[in-house]
C-alpha cells in the first residue's frame, strides 16, 4: 500500500488526541477523563473504539481505569519517608507537594484493648480521637485516626480544636518533642467510608501504618493508623 493510502487506525488518532490534551494541561494529575459516551459523542465513534484508546493511555501508565468510576488520569505518587520523625507538613513539601489536612471529627471516647496497649493505659481509659483526610496537591492521599492519652495530655482536645497539625497540637499541649517508635505496615481492602474520602474504589487495595509516637521521657502521646492510597504515595523507611 502506498503511504498516501496508509491510514492511522481510529482508537490511535483518539489516543494521539488524549494525549495531547494532557501534555497540554487541559487535565491535571487526578482529574477524571470524560466518559465513554462523551468521548464517543466527541470523536464520532463507537464506545468500543473509545475503550479501545483509553486502554492504549492506561498501558502507557498515562491513565488509571476504576471499575465504575472511570478514568483518571495518573497521578506521580508522592514519596513520603517513614522514619523516627516523621512530619506529615514537611515531608509533602520536601516532595514538592502542597500538604493540607481536613478534620473528619474530633471525639472523646474510651480506649480499646489494642489503644490501650499502645498508649500504656488502661483499657477503657478516657482518650481523645482525632479522624481526619490527608491532601497534597488537593488530592486526598491518607485517611487516618490519631488517638491521644487524655489522662497523660488534658490539654489535647482544646489543642486539636485550634491546630490541624498533629505537631502542632502536641506542642500546644506540652510535647515540645516526639519520635516514632513503632511502625507496622499491612495490606488491606478500602471501606466504603475509607474509599468514599479516598476516591478509590470499594475494595481498592490500601497501605495500613499502625504507629506510636513518644515524648522525650519515653511516654506514647499518641497512637496512629493511616490508610494510604496505594498507587499515590511511595513509602520510604528511614531509620
Amino acid at each position: 500500500m502506498s503511504p498516501s493510502k496508509r491510514r492511522t487506525p481510529v482508537w490511535k488518532s483518539i489516543a494521539d488526541a488524549l494525549r495531547a490534551d494532557l501534555s497540554e494541561g487541559r487535565y491535571r494529575a487526578g482529574d477524571k477523563l470524560p466518559t465513554e459516551a462523551e468521548l464517543a459523542e466527541r470523536f464520532g465513534v463507537n464506545r468500543h473504539t473509545v475503550r479501545h484508546a483509553v486502554k492504549h493511555l492506561v498501558d502507557e501508565g498515562l491513565v488509571r481505569t476504576r471499575r465504575g468510576a472511570g478514568a483518571f488520569v495518573q497521578d506521580v505518587p508522592t514519596d513520603y519517608p517513614l522514619g523516627q520523625r516523621v512530619r506529615f507538613h514537611e515531608n509533602l513539601l520536601a516532595a514538592g507537594r502542597q500538604p493540607d489536612k481536613r478534620v473528619l471529627q474530633i471525639e472523646r471516647r474510651y480506649a480499646s484493648a489494642g489503644e490501650a496497649q499502645a498508649l500504656e493505659i488502661a483499657t477503657g481509659a478516657p482518650v481523645c480521637a482525632y479522624h481526619g483526610l490527608s491532601l497534597a496537591d488537593g488530592q486526598p492521599i491518607t485517611v487516618f485516626e490519631s488517638i491521644f492519652p487524655i489522662d497523660r495530655l488534658p490539654l489535647i482536645e482544646a489543642a486539636l480544636e485550634d491546630h490541624v497539625s498533629v505537631t502542632a497540637a502536641l506542642q500546644a499541649a506540652g510535647v515540645a518533642d516526639f519520635v516514632r517508635v513503632s511502625t507496622r505496615l499491612t495490606a488491606v481492602r478500602a471501606s466504603a467510608t475509607q474509599a468514599l474520602h479516598l476516591n478509590v474504589a470499594e475494595g481498592d487495595p490500601l497501605l495500613r501504618s499502625t504507629s506510636v509516637n513518644c515524648d522525650a521521657e519515653g511516654r506514647p502521646v499518641e497512637f496512629g493508623r493511616t490508610f494510604f492510597a496505594g498507587d499515590r504515595v511511595t513509602l520510604t523507611l528511614n531509620g
